[in-house]
């Protein structure tokens, strides 16, 4: 029994259906806080249980007979959110599974500028305590958030952003099939993954071109200082420990963090991994 958790949200339910294609729906389980929201997965035979990383107990009952269990990142930054992980790697272990999987992110150090990456650290740090052998997915930098930055300015035309510096963006999708693919071949990967990137490491500036082949609208880049960018997001009622988080991405960019571009995705995809062009066009013209 493989069991995936937060397999309702974007990147745990494309997990699931692509881990479908590979092995059968009654050797895959699902651990979700509401099981109604799974009902489309549990009509095609998968298991669905209700599990919480906030209620040990109830992980217990999720991950019942579980032979591999992939924790997928919660999306939360700090002590809550490694807490709420090692409580999953300790269900994961009470549950007697053979492995565990993690969802980290390329650049995961105790010594990053943003703190996701301390977090996954940290977490990296409590699958080597746990006892149990562990892959940790070294998935690469969101595509959507290159989308999520850019969508202020798809009608201005302006991206105003502060400086950055080279990040391998890289699909949901496709490390959602590279994921079900180390699944279904387990232990193929011990321990930390190289990073799981698309192909190309880019910066706001070329993403502005990107941006105007994909949407047909004319975009220029503006830099401005992280302080005016704080300003700028703290007035539009974006929490200041958020709007501090967020600057945390630029700073980590600018240090080189997300620069590297691995084959290792491609390899696992058996072709090359979508671009950014292809995520921006679905992402921004749809919204």
């Amino acid at each position: 029994m493989i069991i995936v958790t937060g397999a309702t949200g974007l990147l745990g339910r494309q997990i699931v259906e692509r881990l479908l294609t590979r092995v059968p729906a009654d050797r895959i389980g699902v651990s979700v806080r509401d099981p109604r929201k799974a009902q489309n997965l549990a009509d095609r035979g998968v298991r669905v249980r209700q599990g919480s990383f906030t209620d040990a107990g109830g992980l217990a009952h999720a991950f019942e007979g579980a032979s591999q269990v992939l924790i997928v990142s919660v999306d939360k930054m700090g002590e809550e959110c490694v807490k709420q992980h090692r409580t999953a790697i300790e269900g994961a272990v009470a549950a007697d599974a053979r492995r565990i999987l993690y969802t980290s992110q390329m650049g995961a150090s105790a010594s990053s500028h943003f703190q996701a990456c301390r977090d996954h650290a940290a977490t990296e740090e409590a699958l080597r305590a746990c006892g149990v052998p562990f892959t940790s997915l070294r998935n690469g930098f969101y595509a959507r958030s290159a989308a999520h930055f850019l969508a202020p300015g798809v009608e201005s035309g302006r991206i105003v952003l502060p400086a950055d510096g080279p990040v391998a963006w890289t699909a949901h999708a496709d490390l959602a099939e590279a994921a079900a693919a180390i699944l279904a071949d387990e232990g193929r990967f011990e321990g930390p993954t190289p990073p799981l990137t698309g192909g190309q490491a880019l910066t706001f500036d070329a993403i502005a071109a990107v941006a105007t082949e994909a949407t047909g609208r004319a975009m220029t880049r503006t830099t401005v200082s992280d302080d005016a960018f704080r300003e700028q997001l703290v007035g539009q009622g974006v929490p200041a420990e958020s709007a501090e988080q967020l600057l945390g991405i630029f700073a980590a960019a600018r240090a080189g963090e997300f620069a590297t571009v691995d084959p290792t995705l491609a390899i696992l995809l058996g072709r090359a991994p979508l671009t950014l062009g292809d995520v921006l066009r679905e992402q921004l013209i749809r919204s």
